[in-house]
Parts: structure tokens; sequence; C-alpha cells
């Protein structure tokens, strides 16, 4: 092992070590912000297990420390997810949805399908709309996209606005980054579904919504998303 390589696991174990020694909430959030600067796969496990104590600000930094480790940290996220502990699991979607990586993808549907937090179900929303499809052979990347898309459709009518407000964003993301990958009648699909919510006739909908869905119809028509 060369000298930087065990310098910087040297420093992780460090930073560990003053997570786990930390005897107040502030010392917590200190410690695990440190950490997450890390950037580690090695400090992993640790960040995950953050994300199940009752400190949301220490959870915001485990999160935050998961998605700048990106692609190492997938699996064991998802093998994390077994457990009985809701807290833990909805952070875990979140550093998915962050992470982008496309192993994420049922874990992002059920979430947003199903999950009884908005503010899970806004982050599951985001995700399934940033998916990192590119390494992916066509066809199971054009797959993943139409299952994306599937899934936000039916999350159009989510009975919390900040969820439905995300699913603009997740469709918006969909139409610019992978319209090539998703089939014309779910393009129009989309395109419907957007209309429906910048309309305003549902008087449920709230005018953040219908704005944010009127630039998202905006910008895909700039960039010829649905006209290519």
């Amino acid at each position: 092992m060369v000298p930087d390589v065990m310098d910087s696991q040297t420093s992780v174990e460090q930073r560990i070590a003053k997570v786990q020694s930390a005897d107040s909430a502030d010392a917590l959030l200190s410690a695990v912000e440190h950490l997450a600067e890390a950037k580690h796969p090695s400090a992993t496990a640790c960040l995950l297990e953050i994300l199940g104590f009752n400190n949301p600000g220490a959870a915001v930094a485990a999160v935050d420390g998961l998605i700048a480790i990106g692609e190492p940290a997938v699996e064991p996220i998802l093998a994390s997810l077994a457990t009985n502990n809701y807290g833990a699991r909805a952070w875990s979607v979140r550093a998915l949805a962050g992470i982008a990586d496309p192993r994420g993808l049922e874990v992002l549907e059920r979430a947003l399908a199903t999950d009884i937090g908005p503010s899970v179900r806004r982050a599951a929303a985001s995700g399934l709309g940033r998916l990192d499809l590119s390494s992916l052979p066509d066809d199971q990347a054009s797959g993943m996209a139409e299952r994306c898309l599937q899934a936000l459709l039916a999350a159009c009518g989510d009975g919390e606005w900040i969820v439905r407000y995300a699913v603009v964003v997740g469709l918006e993301g969909l139409a610019l980054h992978h319209v090539e990958r998703v089939s014309r009648p779910s393009l129009e699909a989309l395109r419907q579904a957007l209309a429906g919510l910048a309309s305003g006739s549902d008087p449920l909908t709230p005018v953040v919504v219908q704005r944010r869905s009127t630039l998202a119809l905006h910008r895909i028509d700039h960039s010829g998303g649905l006209h290519g």
C-alpha cells in the first residue's frame, strides 16, 4: 500500500473514532461532518450507522457523505434497507436519490409510490428524474428510463404539493436527458402531465407547482426535448 493511501485510511479511522467517542449532539454533528469530508469508501459503514440515530443534523451530514462517496456506497446502502428503523431507511432513500446510481431504481420506485413521508417521496421523485443511465446498454437504459417515467406519472396526483413539485422536476430531467430512451407515446404522456399541472385545472394544485410545470415545459420546448 502506497503511503498516501495509508495516510488516507489512517485519517478515516481517526475520524470514525471521533464519531464513536462523541459525547453530545453537537460533537456528533461535527465529527460526522468531518468524516463526510473524507469522501472515502471505508467511511460508509459508520455513516450508515449514523442514519439510525435520532439526530437529524448528523443524518443530513451522513447522507451528504454517502452521496460524496458515490458508487462504492450503493451496495452497502441497499443492504442496509433491511433494517426495521424507518428513519434510517428514509435517510437511505435520500442518499440513493442523490447518488443517482441505476441500482437504486427499485427502491426509489417503491418509495415514491408507498412511503408515508412526503420528504422521502419528494427525494425519490427527484432521484428518478436524474438517474445516471449512461453506463448501461441502450436497451437496459431505455427500459429503466420508461420505468422512471411511469413512476413519476403515477405520482402526479400525490396529495402533497412538495411531492408534485419534485415530480415536475423529475419529469423535466427525463425529458431533457433521456428523451432518446423513452417511447414517443410515453413522452406525449409526459407533456400532457406537465400541461395538466400547469393549467391550474385542479384547484388543489398550488401556484408554485403550476409555475414550475410551465417552466419545465418551456425548458423542454426550448431544448427540443419532445420534438427531436
